[in-house]
């Protein structure tokens, strides 16, 4: 089964990590997802750009509002997700466990089972 792993984070505190810091952490973060990719078991990760380079269309009973920014005030920003082929929740949450040892500070690791809707994937460039 497929498992959605999405990050949550302090943008903030994330974004004062000096450039040393952040070529760290993601060096960390990708020695835990090369077993998962070597066994083509590992979809795509991304890293999502700030909040205040977002936008969010809001549905209400009439047109949709456009908004500024992400769609909450909340003190942890969503920051990026993983799509992870597991076996099993226990799985995914073992791999989410490994992630979190390797990303400094504080943060969240949200872990849900994916559904496909068509087969509407992407093809690169």
């Amino acid at each position: 089964m497929l498992y959605a792993i999405l990050c949550y984070n302090d943008e903030k505190e994330v974004a004062a990590w000096t450039l040393e810091e952040d070529e760290a952490c993601m060096a960390r973060l990708g020695e835990v997802q090369a077993g998962m990719s070597a066994e083509g078991r590992l979809g795509p990760v991304v890293r999502l750009w700030n909040t205040d380079e977002a936008m969010t269309l809001r549905k209400t009973g009439g047109d949709p509002v456009v908004l500024d920014g992400p769609f909450a005030e909340t003190k942890e920003q969503f920051l990026g997700f993983y799509v992870a082929d597991c076996a099993s929740m226990d799985e995914a949450l073992d791999f989410a466990h490994k992630l979190a040892a390797a990303n400094p500070g504080s943060g969240a690791y949200e872990i849900r089972p994916l559904r496909y809707f068509g087969d509407n994937r992407l093809k690169p460039a």
